[in-house]
C-alpha cells in the first residue's frame, strides 16, 4: 500500500536531492513547494565560488630563478649583473667563483652577491639576488665551499635557494659522499610548508627518457645517463624533489648547459619540490651569452600565488641642501627667505614656523632628488664604451655557437682580450677622478661614505624583517611577529635570575647558621656565602 504525503520532507539521504534550509519552512508553511537542488550542482556551485573568492584575495608573483658555472668571479661581476638585469633574473646561484672568504657584495646594477670559498684558486659557490630581493634575506647559511643555502621572504613566503657544485667525474668518491651528506643535511633543515630551489652544477648526465623514475624527471633530458647522474635521480627520489630541466620540451640548443671542443652535455641543473612543480612555468637554457666560456645559464620561471597586501610606497625626497655651496644658489636662497619672512605682518617667535618657511624657499631654489636609487660606487667604470665592447664580445660568442669555425674563434678570443683591456683603462680612469676628489676637503666626507656603504653591503641581512617561533618556523605577518616579540619578552621578564636565586638561597643558609652550635663551622659557612655574593 502506498501513502503519499504532499507535507512530506523528502530524506537528505536520497541521491541527487537535498533540502533548503529550515527557514524556507517557516515561510512557505508546510503547504508550500519544496525547493529542492541537484546535491552535486550544489556543491560544485560552493566550490567554484569558493575558488573564484581565493583568487580574488590572491595575486600572482613571477619570479625567475637562475643557475650558471661562471669559470671565476674575478673581473665579471658588473657583466653578470648586466646579463641578468638583461634577460630579467632575479635569482642566481653560481658555482665555481673562485673567492676566497664568507661575506656579501654589491656587483652593480642593484644586483648582490653573497659568496663562500675556502680557496682562491677552486670551488666556491655565491647566490645573487636583485635588488628588492637582497633587502628581504632571513638567512644565509655557508655550509661549505660547495653548498651554501639564502632563505628570501617574497610576499610573506619563504623561498629557500641553495647553490651547489658537485665535484667532477675524477674525484674521489669520499670527496663525492660527502658533498651529496652535507646537501641531504640542508634539504631537511628547510621545513615542508616553505618553498625550495636548487640550482647547482652536479657533473653528471641524468640522460633523456624517464622510465622508471617518473616521478622525479621528465623525459627531455640528453643523451645517456651515467653514474653520477645517477646520484643526481636517487637524490631526488630520497628528497622527493624534481628535475625541472627535463619536464619541458625544448630544441636541444636549448637543452644543452655546457659545450667545449665539439662536446655538448647536460651538467646543470635546476631543482625544486614534486609538490610544487605546478608553480613552474617554464624552464630553459639561455644561449647567447658570454659571461661563462663554456657552461650556459639555466632559467627557471616561478610563479607564486601570494595575499594581497597594500604597498605602502616610502620613497623620501630630500632637499638638495649641498647646493648652498654655489654662490649663485646661496644669493637666490637668502633673497628668497628675506621676501617670504618679509611678507609676514607678525614677528614669528615660533621657531618651527620659522623652520618651515626656510624649507620651502629652499625646496623652490634647490629642488629635491627624485628618491631613486643612487648610482653604485663600486661601478663608476661601467661607461658606454664598455658597454658597447662587451656587446660585441657576445656577438661574437654568437657567431662562434653557430659557425664553429676557427674564424669566428679566433674573432671571439681576440674581442675577449679587447674587453679586458676597455675595463682596465675604464676602472682606472674612474679611480684617478675618484683618487683626485679624495685629496679635497669635500672629498673626505664621500670617503667616509664610501666606507660606509661598503660595510653595509657586506652584511648579509640588513633588516630585521621576519624572527623565528619556539620550534624554528619563520614568521612575517605582522601580527605574528608581535606576539612573538611579547611572549618572548613575557618569558625574559618572568624569568628568576640565577644570581638573584643564589642571593636568596644565601639568605636563608644565614639563618640556618645562627642555629648551629660550634663557632668554627659558623665562621667558615658565612665565609663561603660571602664568596658566593661577591660572585
Amino acid at each position: 500500500m502506498r501513502i503519499t504525503n504532499k507535507n512530506f520532507i523528502p530524506d537528505r539521504s536520497r541521491p541527487g536531492l537535498t533540502t533548503t534550509a529550515t527557514g524556507i519552512v517557516s515561510r512557505q508553511g508546510t503547504g508550500g513547494n519544496w525547493a529542492t537542488v541537484g546535491r552535486r550542482r550544489k556543491r560544485r556551485g560552493g566550490r567554484r565560488l569558493q575558488r573564484r573568492q581565493g583568487k580574488e584575495q590572491c595575486r600572482r608573483v613571477e619570479v625567475r630563478v637562475g643557475t650558471l658555472n661562471v669559470g671565476t668571479m674575478t673581473g665579471k661581476g658588473r657583466e653578470v649583473a648586466d646579463m641578468m638585469e638583461r634577460r630579467k633574473v632575479d635569482m642566481l646561484c653560481v658555482q665555481e667563483t673562485k673567492w676566497k672568504g664568507s661575506k656579501a657584495r654589491n656587483i652593480g646594477g642593484g644586483f648582490k652577491l653573497f659568496y663562500h670559498g675556502v680557496d682562491g684558486k677552486r670551488n666556491g659557490v655565491g647566490v645573487i639576488l636583485k635588488e628588492e630581493y637582497s633587502k628581504s634575506v632571513v638567512e644565509v647559511k655557508r655550509v661549505s665551499d660547495r653548498v651554501m643555502i639564502v632563505k628570501v621572504e617574497v610576499e610573506g613566503m619563504m623561498i629557500n635557494v641553495i647553490s651547489a657544485y658537485a665535484p667532477q667525474v675524477g674525484c674521489e668518491m669520499e670527496e663525492k659522499e660527502r658533498f651529496w651528506s652535507e646537501l641531504d643535511e640542508v634539504v631537511d633543515g628547510v621545513p615542508r610548508k616553505e618553498r625550495l630551489v636548487i640550482g647547482a652544477d652536479f657533473n653528471g648526465h641524468v640522460g633523456e627518457g624517464n622510465r622508471g623514475d617518473e616521478e622525479v624527471m621528465g623525459r627531455y633530458g640528453f643523451k645517456e645517463r651515467n653514474v653520477e647522474g645517477q646520484m643526481v635521480v636517487d637524490f631526488a627520489k630520497r628528497m622527493e624533489m624534481a628535475v625541472v630541466n627535463t619536464y619541458f620540451k625544448k630544441k636541444e640548443d636549448h637543452r644543452v648547459t655546457y659545450k667545449s671542443g665539439g662536446r655538448c652535455t647536460q651538467v646543470d641543473y635546476v631543482l625544486c619540490r614534486r609538490c610544487n612543480l605546478k608553480e613552474i612555468g617554464d624552464c630553459k637554457v639561455l644561449a647567447g651569452d658570454s659571461v661563462a666560456r663554456q657552461h650556459r645559464m639555466v632559467v627557471c620561471r616561478m610563479v607564486l600565488e601570494v595575499k594581497k597586501k597594500r604597498r605602502r610606497v616610502r620613497t623620501e625626497r630630500r632637499i638638495r641642501w649641498w647646493k648652498l655651496k654655489e654662490e649663485e644658489c646661496s644669493v637666490r636662497f637668502r633673497d628668497e627667505v628675506r621676501e617670504r619672512l618679509s611678507g609676514v605682518k607678525e614677528v614669528l617667535d615660533d621657531w618651527a614656523t620659522t623652520a618651515g618657511v626656510m624649507r620651502e624657499a629652499a625646496r623652490k631654489v634647490l629642488g629635491v632628488t627624485s628618491g631613486n636609487r643612487k648610482e653604485d660606487k663600486e661601478t663608476w667604470w661601467w661607461n658606454e664604451e664598455v658597454q658597447e665592447s662587451i656587446r660585441r664580445k657576445r656577438l661574437a660568442k654568437q657567431k662562434w655557437d653557430t659557425q664553429s669555425d676557427e674564424k669566428s674563434r679566433q674573432e671571439y678570443k681576440e674581442m675577449r682580450q679587447q674587453v679586458k683591456r676597455d675595463v682596465a683603462k675604464a676602472k682606472e680612469k674612474a679611480y684617478e677622478e675618484l683618487y683626485e676628489r679624495l685629496d679635497t676637503k669635500e672629498g673626505e666626507k664621500d670617503l667616509y661614505r664610501l666606507a660606509r656603504q661598503r660595510d653595509r653591503a657586506g652584511k648579509d641581512v640588513l633588516q630585521v624583517r621576519a624572527v623565528k617561533d619556539g620550534e624554528g618556523n619563520v614568521l612575517t605577518s605582522e601580527e605574528s611577529v608581535l606576539r612573538r616579540w611579547r611572549e618572548y619578552f613575557e618569558q625574559l621578564m618572568n624569568e628568576e635570575n640565577q644570581r638573584e636565586r643564589r642571593l636568596d638561597d644565601v639568605e636563608l643558609v644565614k639563618q640556618d647558621v645562627d642555629t648551629l652550635p660550634s663557632i668554627s663551622i659558623r665562621g667558615l659557612i658565612l665565609g663561603s656565602c660571602a664568596t658566593m655574593r661577591t660572585e
